[in-house]
């Protein structure tokens, strides 16, 4: 029988609290959950635990906080061989960081999750990643580098999506 205060426990009270819109709350019983995980031996579920803070704090509006909550878990993902994991803590990093404006770096964030994504096998997820990287290069006016970036993630997908399709047709058109 599990503990009212077993690290799953508080994961689960912060899941329903993220999807009841209540984010501080859901950041709270993540870091809970963090801290009993790290208490238990398991870093790589407390790193997980501290990415989804991160992400409840973002939409709580406090990216500071959100990126403070990601300090190493991207490194300690690719560690552990985890590259599924450490392009998702790469992704967040980013999000945060284009939150606080600091895009250069968000940019930079950005394009190391795709390479971990895609080093996962995670080709849609990449395709997101990617294409919030291109959205910063056209708010930058970087067109050329935005074109690039969505075909690099494009080329890739197997089955796309009619969206995808049509973005396809539109970016491999010979000029």
């Amino acid at each position: 029988m599990e503990s009212q205060s077993s690290p799953k426990n508080f994961a689960d009270q912060a899941v329903q609290a993220y999807q009841s819109g209540g984010f501080t709350q859901a950041a709270r019983a993540f870091e809970q959950a963090a801290h009993g995980y790290t208490e238990h031996g398991e870093p790589l579920m407390a790193a997980e635990m501290q990415n989804n803070r991160s992400v409840a704090l973002l939409r709580a509006k406090d990216p500071q906080a959100a990126l403070e909550a990601l300090q190493g878990t991207d490194q300690l993902f690719a560690a552990s061989g985890d590259s599924r994991r450490q392009g998702m803590a790469l992704a967040n990093r980013a999000s945060a960081l284009q939150v606080l404006k600091r895009y250069k770096e968000s940019m930079e964030s950005y394009k190391q999750a795709g390479d971990a994504l895609e080093k996962a096998g995670e080709i849609n997820l990449r395709v997101d990643v990617m294409q919030q990287l291109a959205w910063l290069y056209l708010r930058r006016f970087k067109f050329y580098e935005a074109i690039l970036t969505l075909q690099s993630a494009l080329a890739g997908v197997k089955n796309p999506t009619l969206k995808q399709r049509l973005m396809k047709k539109i970016l491999f058109i010979r000029l």
